[in-house]
């Protein structure tokens, strides 16, 4: 499943691998199966089974999805079948074409040894809805197979994301696959279906929303199933497979769309099965082979309601618990203040260090300030009994702005980052921006570090909160809240409790559900901003909050324990939900 597309690693990530950088990842055979079988039943009962089929494969890599498929057919008695593949990678290619001869021989099987993508941008321009600006279109086909190959902006470089984003219409960060799916809808017959195996990413991310736009305009979406960490494949991919119709009148599908979900749990399980695709066939929590526990779900898609929201499963009982929640909401996190990241250096060497007194103390730098990093972070309050780190923070605020110090004022500053010079220099979109070469690539604003903040982690399986009174600066790897209205500081604690919940993580598992392998949460902004608030005014909104600041005053005390408990069923209670809803 490589492409020529991609062409050169970026140079950052010039030794990534040639399978990494060409997006490889081979279908396992259980998954090829599945899909195959979800793809001809969708057709038979649409189409029957006496005219041509017209085949495709956008990305054949070693042709296990295209046997899957024409096992499939042909034990219904399909034999009128044409094959059309492409495949830019020359072994795949050669393996791929010997396979399926020899399996298929009565089968008439085109492969080419070339990029579907460029093969689709001689027809398509970018625009609103791709131009012809050719005088004969692209076949078209009644079915569409493919695992497309994964490759993200950092991999294939940003010259590379740039043209595949002119070709297709796409904006903000490019994965391959964005436009594996473009090109696949230009080619799908209306009434042909498409089973396609991405990664799931696409469905919760802002990079993704332009494709999740367009799926929706460009095809009915019969089936999803979110497979999670399922640990299907051996790369860090969480797949989802799409069954996708093609249509006529786009954007104004009539059917329901089918969502199914698996991730794994440490629930106990009802029942086992052999692997994890069996599972989708079941209900509730189910344990595959090897001992994972999966919790299954069937429910529908939704799209949200405004462009760019995230798709979610909807089930009776999540909409039921979510309507619950709205209904006890007072505020969402985004009214107390904008959630900003922390500061980038793009020279994490120079500028933050965790031995500065190990250099002799008259040669510390003046503009040392404390770090708040993701090493030193904990429930409520930072862990400073950790190895602290210090940043040389050279700027500061004038007049509410953020702007560079003036370097001389700061001799021993000067004289250390004056040794890293030429890294500092070589950090060229600095100086492009008309910035100073010692300058941190994003600060923030400075006057706002001495204000008590709200801090959290990205990634992490359980949410981690904490609230900052110590004035750091924060880095990169977290995020950071302040109150707009200063007279206003208890909701930073009404929040510092909201995230630390047991309620928020079923409200995220429901709402936005990102999660990586092993159970593992994305904490970005624009979730974070969404997380409910309930009234600060109320008796209860009132001790959670006083509760909240026990807690921050007793760590690292073992009172702390009870007290999250105690926290822990106020929450559930604001919000109107009981607390055995922690074991939904």
């Amino acid at each position: 499943m490589d492409t020529s597309v991609q062409a050169k690693p970026a140079k950052r990530y010039g030794a990534v691998s040639e399978k990494k950088a060409g997006g490889a990842t081979y279908t396992p055979k259980i998954l090829s199966d599945f899909i195959a079988r979800q793809i001809v039943t969708a057709f038979y009962e649409r189409e029957g089974k006496e005219r041509p089929i017209r085949i495709l494969d956008p990305a054949v890599g070693d042709g296990e999805l295209l046997v899957s498929l024409l096992d499939q057919l042909t034990e219904k008695q399909y034999e009128n079948i044409n094959i059309s593949g492409f495949e830019t990678n020359k072994k795949a290619f050669d393996t791929a074409s010997k396979r399926l001869k020899h399996l298929f021989p009565k089968i008439s099987i085109r492969l080419m040894q070339d990029d579907f993508l460029a093969f689709i941008s001689k027809y398509f321009e970018s625009g609103n809805n791709y131009s012809l600006f050719q005088p004969t279109a692209p076949e078209t086909f009644d079915l569409i197979i493919a695992n497309p190959p994964y490759v993200r902006t950092q991999i294939m470089g940003a010259e590379q994301a740039r043209k595949i984003s002119r070709c297709f219409g796409l904006k903000g960060r490019v994965d391959l696959y964005h436009a594996f799916i473009l090109g696949m809808a230009k080619v799908l017959k209306s009434g042909g279906i498409a089973g396609i195996i991405v990664s799931n990413r696409f469905m919760t991310t802002k990079s993704g929303s332009d494709v999740r736009r367009a799926i929706c305009g460009q095809f009915d979406i019969l089936h999803i199933w979110d497979m999670g960490d399922t640990k299907l494949f051996d790369a860090a991919v969480l797949p989802a497979v799409l069954l996708l119709k093609g249509c006529k009148k786009r954007g104004n599908q009539a059917g329901p769309r089918k969502f199914t979900s698996v991730y794994e749990t440490t629930h106990d399980a009802d029942e086992c099965v052999p692997n994890p695709v069996e599972a989708l066939s079941k209900n509730g929590v189910v344990e595959s082979g090897g001992g994972l526990r999966l919790s299954v779900q069937h429910g529908t898609l939704d799209t949200g309601g405004k462009a760019g929201d995230v798709w979610r499963i909807a089930t009776q009982a999540s909409e039921s618990w979510i309507k619950t929640a709205e209904a006890h909401t007072w505020g969402v996190f985004r009214d107390i203040g904008k959630i900003r990241v922390g500061v980038k250096t793009c020279a994490d060497k120079v500028f933050i260090r965790s031995d500065w007194e190990d250099m002799v103390l008259s040669h510390h730098p003046e503009l040392l300030r404390s770090l708040t990093t993701h090493h030193i972070a904990r429930r409520f309050k930072a862990d400073w009994s950790k190895k602290n780190r210090q940043i040389v923070y050279p700027h500061h605020s004038l007049k509410g702005k953020q702007h560079a110090v003036n370097l001389k004022k700061y001799p021993r500053t000067q004289a250390y980052l004056s040794q890293h010079r030429e890294t500092l220099e070589g950090r060229k979109y600095v100086m492009a921006a008309g910035r100073n070469w010692y300058e941190v690539w994003v600060p923030q604003n400075p006057e706002l570090w001495n204000m008590p903040k709200l801090v959290f982690r990205d990634i992490t399986k359980e949410p981690t909160f904490w609230i900052d009174l110590e004035k750091t600066v924060v880095n990169g790897d977290c995020y950071w809240l302040i109150c707009e209205d200063p007279t206003k500081d208890d909701l930073l604690w009404l929040a510092l409790a909201i995230g630390n919940s047991e309620f928020i993580k079923t409200f995220y598992d429901y709402r936005f559900h990102n999660k990586l392998y092993a159970g593992r949460r994305r904490f970005i902004s624009q979730y974070v901003e969404k997380f409910p608030l309930p009234n600060p005014a109320e008796s209860i909104g009132k001790k959670i909050i006083e509760t909240a600041k026990r807690i921050y005053n007793l760590i690292p005390s073992s009172e702390t324990e009870l007290l999250e408990k105690e926290l822990n069923r106020l929450v559930w209670r604001a919000f109107g939900l009981p607390a055995e809803e922690i074991r939904r």
